[in-house]
């Protein structure tokens, strides 16, 4: 679930306790400040970029604008719900993550104005840039199934979406008894669109070990046509499906939970008026999602469905040159995860560079992205693709079978890369470990 540019937006925090700058941003600070590079969201995407111009430019020169006080690995989620680490291990404090040369503006962002090169932010400030870098990650909807959040309060029902929901999953299979355990994907876009799955092979794995699958009906309802949108990776995991007796309903989305009943609905997306209701003894819900609230309300910036609009090559705004994106907010057409940002840092900094130097921006993104499907406690699917779906393997083994080292790879080692490499604006994905292991003859 190796996620990009997005901040926990259900975490976020306004004011200004907890931060050694925090005298910088006080109610005395000047109302309109200037920057060369400002950086909209602290997440993947948002430090990498930071890291990567702040040294580039000195220090006073790049802003980082974002309220949270904790960043979290995301990815790590799906291995917090299996028990296997804890939320505690997945996050560090903003202060220690954003890069020392650049400011760290703890505010929220409340409005953009391309126009006149300015972002304002919730206490008032008006903050003036050359170039701008919109990193602000994905939202979570869970108020767009009714019934949620509040069900999330009651036994069974868990998401390994949110760090406020994340520990209930591991406290759910613990409590298992028997019945139905459902897994959802909604009818949006969403981040790590493999996250749905891993945790469901997760519990299965789990239910075996602890003598209660035989009295567990496990159920997958996805909104999507297909079980994963490439072929190869999907065929394998269709027989993992088979394999363990596991349920898949295509072309499903939670429209309702009633925690009271233990009972989640259902609705047909090729027959609309068609629902089905289950009981419920496990609950897992990937939320629906979308791009902030506070980009969609920019048309200016925007496509229809409210992501920013830039090109899917270069990364640069469609209609600001001076504005570039980054991660799960973009409309990129690609699978929104960590490594996906990973690569999309390189090409940006490239370009946004060659911009600053008065020249087109010419590094091109294939559309990269990874995800490391989780299907147990010890095995791994190392899934790698581009726009066009195209299989696009770092190593030369069928990264279609389950492997153990693919496994400790997601596990042992994407951690440390994260914090120490793509935080520091070292790592822009495989791409030459890639050449290197494919004697220089893959792409």
């Amino acid at each position: 679930m190796m996620m990009s540019g997005r901040g926990v937006r259900l975490l976020t925090a306004h004011g200004l306790r907890g931060s050694l700058r925090k005298a910088a941003f006080s109610t005395t600070c000047p109302k309109h400040k200037s920057y060369k590079v400002v950086v909209v969201g602290g997440g993947a995407g948002g430090c990498a970029t930071a890291a990567k111009f702040s040294s580039k430019l000195g220090k006073g020169k790049v802003a980082v604008i974002d309220p949270a006080n904790m960043h979290y690995y995301q990815p790590m989620w799906t291995l917090v719900g299996g028990g296997m680490k804890t939320l505690e291990d997945s996050g560090k404090p903003m202060s220690e993550v954003l890069p020392k040369k650049a400011d760290w503006i703890k505010q929220k962002v409340v409005g953009f104005d391309p126009h006149n090169n300015r972002v304002m932010t919730d206490d008032g400030q008006e903050i003036n840039y050359e170039y701008l870098v919109v990193a602000l990650g994905i939202q979570l909807n869970y108020n767009q199934v009714k019934g949620l959040p509040g069900a999330f309060e009651t036994p069974g029902v868990c998401s390994n979406y949110s760090p406020l929901y994340v520990s209930k999953t591991l406290k759910s299979l613990q409590n298992f008894q028997e019945g139905n355990a459902l897994f959802t994907f909604p009818n949006t876009p969403i981040k790590c669109p493999g996250a749905p799955q891993k945790i469901m092979y997760i519990s299965e794995e789990y239910l075996r070990k602890h003598g209660k699958r035989d009295k567990a009906n496990i159920v997958y309802y996805t909104s999507l046509p297909v079980l994963f949108g490439v072929k190869k990776y999907a065929d394998a995991l269709w027989e993992i499906v088979k394999e363990r007796n596991i349920s898949v309903n295509l072309r499903h989305h939670l429209i309702e939970v009633k925690p009271d009943s233990r009972e989640a609905v259902f609705q047909n997306l090729d027959k609309p008026e068609e629902l089905s209701t289950l009981k419920y003894e496990m609950l897992h819900v990937t939320p629906p999602m979308s791009s902030p609230d506070v980009l969609r309300n920019c048309p200016a910036l925007v496509d229809g469905a409210g992501f920013l609009k830039v090109n899917k090559e270069t990364l640069q705004h469609e209609s600001f040159p001076n504005i570039f994106g980054i991660g799960d907010c973009t409309n990129v057409p690609t699978a929104r995860t960590a490594a996906a940002v990973a690569a999309q840092v390189g090409i940006l900094r490239k370009n946004l560079g060659m911009v600053m130097d008065g020249k087109d921006p010419r590094q091109t993104y294939d559309g990269y992205t990874s995800c490391p499907l989780v299907t147990g406690y010890s095995t791994c699917i190392l899934a790698e693709f581009d726009f066009n779906l195209n299989p696009v393997e770092t190593f030369p083994v069928n990264q279609a079978k389950e492997r153990r080292v693919m496994f400790h790879m997601k596990k042992d080692m994407m951690p440390p890369m994260y914090w120490m490499a793509m935080m520091n604006g070292y790592w822009e994905g495989p791409k030459y470990i890639r050449k290197a292991m494919h004697l220089g003859l893959s792409k």
